[in-house]
């Protein structure tokens, strides 16, 4: 796909250092994107604004992994088209990642409102795009671009794509066949980061624990965080996403044996119904569950426990329900996601019979969701009096400063108010209250 079909080309940008914004929806995966997509375009030469009215160009890094993702990203696409200057063609919108990825033609003949599409595999030609849709030849720069200068904290791609084709899953068919990144990519990307100062990295794919598998001479997940942890002892190093199969006991020991990687692990395990999961073409029951959950906690004394659930699954019965709330409250997750089950186009499960109805989704989402959040809170609250180790963030807009434990994940469990310390510093800190998910330390 060019990309290129609808360009209206004036001579009004020649010469001229063009200003680009970008917007980012979705996952922390496609904020990696963009970082990466911001860097090749100011080494470029091109001008970064924040500001979408201050730019000739617009890029919207979109996500599709739902019906409502989707809906979101048109309707910051429509909400920019509006503006004037991008409504009468005199600056550009240009439509980057998941939605051409997903809907490819079908997308470039319906939404007349871009310049262009940049599919996720094609993102590393931002910097092509943007010169053809500004007719602007690239002025080229001599500067060395940091997406993260100045954030504690950023995330590190270690592989895209999955081949894994669960049933109520879009992510192939908009990411591709799964392939990992080598290690000497992804060792260069931290040591970029933490050259600019970056302090955490949150090692995330959209699965992190088949890392290596497809290379020539085999390798796994464990050695790469091992590697990169003994490589890197400054840095605090944290793994998302990684599917039951992956948690093996190699990495269980490495995740035990670091200091510098959080005791933390987010297994996303979507049900507990065997006949759910095998409708999902997912593996795994109830009790294979609650083993896998104590080993790990006996592997890791002390680790903290992530989970998803998606509820209202075709044909999911009140039985079925309630196994799932079973085990919840058996396995004592200290976060738990819960998403309504959506039935998204091109996957094998929206064609299933016994579609759930809207408001039994809701209903069994709300009482996932108070089950698992009054678990979370006493858990949350039984910290109180322990000391540990946090990583100074920043400030609130109020001005509290605040920061985040090796036991906090970014953006969805919460964080620490802190009373002293700058963005960057490790703080050892005594948790003194909480608040639901929030903590407090001295």
């Amino acid at each position: 796909m060019s990309g290129f079909q609808r360009v209206d080309v004036t001579a009004a940008n020649k010469g001229k250092a063009c200003s680009v914004a970008f917007i980012t929806l979705g996952c922390a995966k496609n904020e990696v994107d963009t970082a990466s997509m911001r860097k090749r375009t100011a080494e470029a030469g091109f001008r970064l604004v924040e500001d979408v009215s201050e730019a000739d160009a617009v890029v919207v890094n979109t996500c599709s992994f739902i019906q409502a993702a989707t809906e979101e990203s048109l309707s910051t696409i429509f909400d920019i088209s509006a503006l004037p200057e991008f409504e009468r063609g005199e600056k550009k919108i240009i439509v980057a990642g998941c939605m051409p990825a997903r809907y490819g033609g079908e997308l470039e003949s319906e939404l007349v409102e871009a310049a262009a599409f940049v599919p996720c595999s094609k993102e590393d030609d931002i910097v092509d795009v943007l010169s053809r849709v500004l007719n602007a030849d690239a002025p080229g720069s001599s500067i060395v671009y940091h997406p993260w200068e100045g954030e504690p904290a950023a995330y590190a791609k270690i592989s895209d794509g999955c081949d894994r084709f669960c049933s109520f899953c879009a992510i192939p068919y908009i990411r591709g066949p799964y392939h990992s990144f080598t290690f000497e990519e992804i060792d260069a990307a931290v040591s970029e980061l933490e050259a600019s100062g970056v302090r955490e990295v949150t090692l995330i794919a959209q699965d992190t624990g088949r890392w290596g598998e497809d290379f020539d001479t085999p390798s796994n997940t464990a050695k790469l965080l091992s590697r990169l942890a003994q490589g890197h002892p400054l840095l605090w190093f944290r793994l998302m996403y990684v599917e039951p199969v992956g948690v093996t006991d190699e990495l269980l020991s490495v995740i035990a044996t670091h200091d510098n990687v959080c005791k933390y692990l987010d297994v996303p395990l979507q049900h507990a119904s065997k006949r759910i999961l095998a409708d999902m073409n997912r593996s795994g029951s109830r009790a294979e569950h609650l083993q896998l959950v104590k080993r790990i906690r006996d592997r890791v004394p002390g680790i903290t426990l992530r989970t998803t659930v998606i509820v209202g699954f075709p044909g999911e019965t009140d039985d079925d329900f309630q196994e799932l709330l079973d085990f919840l409250e058996e396995a004592e997750f200290d976060y738990v996601g819960v998403f309504a089950y959506s039935a998204e186009e091109g996957t094998k499960a929206s064609l299933l019979p016994h579609q759930v109805s809207e408001d039994v989704k809701m209903q069994r989402m709300q009482e996932v969701r108070d089950l698992a959040d009054s678990i979370s809170h006493a858990r949350v609250a039984a910290r109180i009096g322990s000391q540990m180790s946090v990583l100074v963030l920043g400030h609130e807009e109020d001005g509290q400063l605040y920061g985040r434990a090796m036991c906090q994940a970014p953006e969805v469990d919460g964080v620490t108010y802190l009373s002293s310390g700058k963005p960057g510093d490790i703080v050892s800190v005594t948790i003194d209250n909480t608040l639901l998910y929030e903590m407090e330390g001295e």
